[in-house]
Order: structure tokens, then C-alpha cells, then sequence
């Protein structure tokens, strides 16, 4: 079963957590100074509207015109209640999932990629530069300046590279030029941190070119809340009050702030990150402030961090190996309002595997660590006897993973 909303009904602001969270943000600190940053330090990088949407305490933030004529190209997404998942659990939970593989790029990413182009072909910037992991915010973005006409610069870090030659290809054919990082060390496998660097040194040596983030920053987070924002209204018309529970993968934050943070307000509500286990960031982290990227050029934020300097392990959730989280995230988590789980890469294929197999859809590896964590929940639920309501992300699809899975169905997976 699936509820769905009119173009009409897609949101037309975006909610802003920041009033709700349980302490106040910590500022960022400039590298140089360890001073709070500032809207100058930020201009060089970003364009005045997105840096105003970096430090705003508005509740709401309404969505350009232009922004929306795009997003309602895909959205509303559907939800989709997994009847045939939890009849094979035999578990009394219902299971709802927000399904954003629909999106041109097949994933979350282009929700906050759209407004990112739109933003900065407004300021009159002719070129954007950015890193990505697995490729999924990487072909987001090239999709994105393609549409309003920016010309794209992708680092790309070098173990995704490698595995994922289709993501490349896909970004490519948006008219992106795509790199693999770090661009000084061809024997690295490279990392988000790295990657990062690469696009940050790119975009301030030249006149024309901007920085261009897929997750960790508040302005990023915000524009994912389209995701809960909509799913809040299809819980209703499916006859839900609120979800017992919502359930999202994190390597920075930015899908699993884009279905928890409209419930934030809830208090009901439970919220679960799932992470690596070879990248525990929130279970294993600590927090203080570090560095967002590894050559030290960025801001440093108050986050669960394994250091800057962590190269994770080449697991095939390339968008998952990141040093650290979005300071939202690590906010809900420290102060409680937020749990966090981790997962062996073998449990995450496994149930990967057995959600193609009784769904119907392969789900990207990234996405399959909340599918993990999802049917863990069920089997709880099961165990207790409760009827409780489970909502997560479908952050994306698997269909240029296929070789993630190969590894996994012929023995050649990494159980870690």
C-alpha cells in the first residue's frame, strides 16, 4: 500500500530545527582564530542566502518558486507501508517507509542539491565544486547544474571511484567532470574528509567557483525536511497518528535529518540513527571540535568526530565514511533525544538481501543500514507483543551497487 500527495501538497517551507533541539547549537570556529565564524568567513564558499540559512533561528524558511517548479518534478514522494515485510517478520509492527529512490538521481540527495544550484546561480557564481562518497550526492548535484545551467567540478573518493564506475558515468552524463580523491595520493582510498579538502582548495582558488556541500551543514539539514515534513501528512491520511519510532542511515546527517527532524517536536517520538561499524561515528566518537575535511581548510564543529584524519575502511556505503555528523544530529544525540546504532557490513547485506527478496526493490547499501536496524525493531516488537509504528527512509536505490551485491552473494564481502 502507498499514500500519496498532490504537487499541490509538497511542502512550501522548510522546517528549522535549531529553535527545537534540547541546547543551543555551539558556534563553529574559524580555523585560524578558533574565533566564532562569521557570514565574511563563510562568503568565499557560499552564497549570502545559504549562509543566512546556515545561522537562521526562523521556525520556517519559505521555498523559492523556482526551487519548487523543480522538486515537484518528483515530489511528494510516496509512503509505502512493507506489508509483505512484516508479514514475513510475523511481527505486529507496521512498517512505513518514505521512498526517495524516485528522484532523478535515485536517492535523497537532490532535495537540497536543487536549491544549492538554484542559490548560486542567483549570486551570479558560474561554477560549483563539491566531493561525494558513493557518487549519490555527487550525481544529485550534477543533475542540479545541469538544470539552471552551472558547470560542476566532482572529487570523488577514490575507493567509490573504483567500485562505482556507473555513479561517475551518471554524473558525467549531467555535464559534471568527475576526479578521484584524494587528488595527491593515488594509493589512498581516500575519504569524505579527504575528498572534501580536494573540493574546498578547488573552489578558493578561483574566482567563478563556489563549495557545494551534500551534508553535515544546518542549511543541508533543512532542506531535507521536505522528507518528514511530507510524511507526517501521508502517516495521517494512512490513518497514523505519529510514528512510535523513525529510523534513518547517517554518515553526515542529511537523510536522517531530513525524515526525523519535523518529529524532533514530538516527544513521543523515538529517533534512531544507524551508522558503519567501521565508521561508528555517534557510537563510538567523541565529541568536541574538529575539523570537517582533513587538510584543516574548513571550519571546525562542535560534533561526534573519529578525527579528521580517519580513513575508514572501503565498505561499500561510500556516503556512510565520514569522520564526523552534522552538529544537528550530534545535538538530538548528546543531549538524548536521539539514539544511535551500529552495523557489521554482513548484517547490513543481509538484510538487504531479504528486503529485495520480499519487497521487491533493491535498496543501496547506505539505505539498507536503516533497513537493518527497521527489521531488528519489527523482531522486538514481535518479541513483546506491541503494535508499534515504525517510519524510516528509503534513502535511495542499489541498481548501480550491483557489484556491492555481487560481493555479497559469491562470498566476497567484508563481513565488517
Amino acid at each position: 500500500m502507498r499514500w500519496n500527495l498532490p504537487s499541490g501538497q509538497m511542502p512550501e517551507a522548510w522546517f528549522n530545527v535549531v529553535p527545537h533541539l534540547p541546547e543551543p547549537l555551539q558556534p563553529d570556529l574559524h580555523p585560524g582564530t578558533r574565533a566564532p565564524v562569521g557570514p565574511e568567513d563563510l562568503a568565499p564558499l557560499f552564497p549570502m542566502a545559504l549562509i543566512a540559512q546556515e545561522v537562521t533561528s526562523e521556525p520556517w524558511v519559505d521555498i523559492p518558486g523556482e526551487v519548487l517548479d523543480v522538486l515537484r518534478l518528483w515530489r511528494p514522494t510516496p509512503l509505502v507501508r512493507a506489508r509483505r515485510l512484516e508479514k514475513a517478520l510475523g511481527t505486529p509492527a507496521r512498517i512505513y517507509y518514505k521512498d526517495e529512490s524516485l528522484s532523478p538521481a535515485g536517492s535523497h540527495k537532490p532535495n537540497t542539491a536543487v536549491p544549492q544550484a538554484f542559490y548560486n546561480k542567483q549570486a551570479g557564481i558560474a561554477r560549483l565544486a563539491t566531493e561525494t562518497g558513493a557518487g549519490q550526492w555527487g550525481s544529485a548535484l550534477a543533475y542540479a547544474c545541469a538544470l539552471f545551467g552551472l558547470e560542476c567540478k566532482v572529487y570523488m573518493v577514490r575507493a567509490s571511484y573504483n567500485q562505482k564506475p556507473y555513479r561517475r558515468i551518471m554524473m558525467e552524463t549531467w555535464g559534471g567532470s568527475v576526479v578521484p580523491s584524494p587528488v595527491d595520493d593515488p594509493d589512498s582510498p581516500g575519504s569524505l574528509g579527504s575528498a572534501i579538502s580536494d573540493a574546498v582548495r578547488d573552489a578558493v582558488s578561483r574566482e567563478d567557483t563556489h563549495y557545494s556541500l551534500g551534508s553535515v551543514l544546518n542549511h543541508v539539514l533543512l532542506h531535507q525536511t521536505v522528507i518528514g515534513l511530507e510524511a507526517k501528512e501521508q502517516l495521517a491520511l494512512a490513518g497514523e497518528h505519529l510514528p512510535d519510532i523513525v529510523i534513518g542511515s547517517c554518515g553526515g546527517g542529511s537523510n536522517l535529518g531530513g525524515i526525523s527532524l519535523p518529529f524532533v517536536p514530538e516527544p513521543e517520538v523515538g529517533l534512531l540513527a544507524v551508522e558503519p561499524s567501521s565508521c561508528p561515528t555517534l557510537t563510538k566518537g567523541t565529541f568536541e571540535y574538529d575539523f570537517a575535511d582533513v587538510a584543516k581548510m574548513t571550519p571546525l564543529l562542535p560534533m561526534y568526530t573519529l578525527g579528521h584524519e580517519f580513513i575508514p575502511p572501503s565498505i561499500h556505503a561510500g556516503g556512510l565514511r565520514y569522520h564526523g555528523d552534522a552538529p544537528i544530529i550530534c545535538n538530538l544525540v548528546k543531549n538524548g533525544r536521539m539514539g544511535a546504532v551500529a552495523y557489521p557490513q554482513g548484517q547490513v547485506f543481509e538484510a538487504a538481501v531479504q528486503f529485495a527478496r520480499i519487497q521487491g526493490t533493491i535498496p543501496a547499501p547506505e539505505t539498507a543500514h536503516a533497513i537493518r536496524a527497521v527489521i531488528d525493531q519489527a523482531l522486538a516488537a514481535k518479541e513483546a507483543g506491541q503494535e508499534k509504528v515504525i517510519l524510516f527512509s528509503y534513502s535511495g536505490h542499489g541498481l548501480l551497487d550491483l557489484a556491492a551485491y555481487d560481493d555479497y552473494l559469491h562470498g566476497r564481502l567484508d563481513e565488517g
